[in-house]
């Protein structure tokens, strides 16, 4: 219930919320002194890489890359979000290929000069700061070849335009290209392409790797049947429409470091009824994933049809999270609309996700999570050594609100 919260059952039984969340940080492995804290301050562990907490900087197009290379702009966003305590940061959509772009201004791994600019960030992240750091990549399909995010979404370029692909010959929009059915080649060309990202993201030092299966791009265009008209073995039913991206993910996969995790992100939801994918669907979709071995599913909806009904609201997209831990028995990661520290701890007490993905809070404030420490109480997570007189200051006002019935 979005009524009955982990800060709303501190006030009504302080003490077993108390044992509550020792529980909670018992079954993460924490111990000592770290048991009592909030559930967003546990740690998680997926294959070798050990995250300090549960929170996680959603992934964010900042349509700033120039002919596929991050610049200073990217390095400074996510140096900063590094060091603002989240256990995990994601890079946003990293393309395979400059056909595979969204925008003119998305970023690339397929050239050289694109892997120095992504290993100087990694380092970085690396040596200043505790975050582990995700790579996502992707390539756009239908929804290539578009002007940059504030200058109108999935909007056709005025010129320049590049030739898209996809699943089958459907358009986003009446004003969107018609694509290409992607044809045998087409199809191989794109899982090489996808496992030469890959490789140069391992060669860059990334932590994780997520594969973009969502929200209407190329491998969301196989999954969903709203876009997927093919007649051949990858079209139809839903093992035939999760042949390719399941393809891609084994090549991806066994391209990259055993020792490291790989996500896949899902649109959870087409929200156009049983026309397109369903909750019901997505259980199903996530049972491949896991069975094929993906470590964690990153549950997002929508964005797969111009004729969709989004229902919002707090947590929207939590439900689906939900359902697939709980029916699947896979990790997932929940995003969309969270927005507070208690969504956060509601959520994962709840055990509706292990993770969770916050991205709009973290453009207003790069250092979201050492700011909800404070507002918690907590003193466990670590600041940046230069940061320290600022991070004291924030607990001695904190207390001083407290002690003043502000709090």
């Amino acid at each position: 219930s979005q009524r009955i919260s982990h800060e709303n059952l501190r006030l009504r039984d302080a003490e077993w919320l108390e044992s509550a969340e020792e529980w909670f940080q018992r079954q993460a492995g924490a111990g000592g002194n770290t048991l009592r804290r909030a559930p967003m301050f546990a740690p998680f562990k997926l294959r070798d890489m050990r995250l300090q907490n549960r929170v996680v900087v959603s992934p964010m197009a900042q349509y700033k890359a120039v002919d596929g290379c991050p610049t200073d702009w990217h390095f400074t966003h996510y140096a900063e979000r590094a060091k603002g305590g989240a256990g995990l940061l994601y890079i946003e959509m990293t393309c395979v290929s400059p056909e595979g772009r969204i925008t003119p201004g998305c970023p690339g791994f397929y050239a050289p000069e694109h892997e120095v600019a992504w290993k100087r960030l990694v380092d970085f992240v690396h040596t200043e700061t505790e975050a582990k750091i995700c790579a996502q990549i992707g390539h756009s399909g239908a929804k290539g070849s578009t002007r940059l995010g504030w200058e109108g979404t999935d909007v056709p370029l005025v010129s320049g335009n590049w030739p898209v692909i996809a699943a089958s010959a459907v358009a986003w929009s009446p004003q969107n290209q018609v694509p290409k059915a992607m044809d045998r080649a087409d199809m191989d060309r794109v899982r090489d392409e996808f496992v030469a990202s890959a490789e140069m993201a391992d060669r860059c030092g990334f932590d994780m790797l997520e594969i973009h299966a969502a929200h209407g791009y190329l491998l969301s265009s196989f999954i969903t049947p709203v876009t997927n008209r093919r007649t051949d073995e990858y079209g139809g039913s839903l093992d035939n429409r999760m042949r390719y991206p399941l393809e891609i993910f084994r090549a991806v996969r066994a391209a990259w470091r055993a020792e490291k995790p790989i996500s896949m992100r899902i649109s959870a939801n087409d929200w156009v009824g049983i026309e397109g994918v369903t909750p019901a669907d997505a259980v199903e979709i996530a049972r491949l994933l896991h069975e094929a071995g993906v470590d964690i599913c990153d549950v997002s909806a929508g964005q797969t049809s111009a004729l969709a009904k989004p229902v919002y609201g707090r947590m929207f997209q939590t439900p689906f999270s939900d359902r697939i831990r709980n029916e699947v028995g896979m990790a997932t990661m929940a995003v969309g609309n969270i927005y507070e520290p208690d969504h956060v701890n509601s959520i994962l007490m709840a055990g509706r996700a292990d993770l969770v993905a916050l991205a709009r809070p973290h453009l207003a404030d790069p250092y979201w999570t050492l700011h909800a420490a404070v507002t918690l109480g907590d003193r466990g997570v670590k600041w940046p050594d230069p940061y320290l007189p600022g991070r004291d200051q924030l607990y001695r006002l904190a207390e001083r609100d407290a002690a003043a019935g502000l709090k």
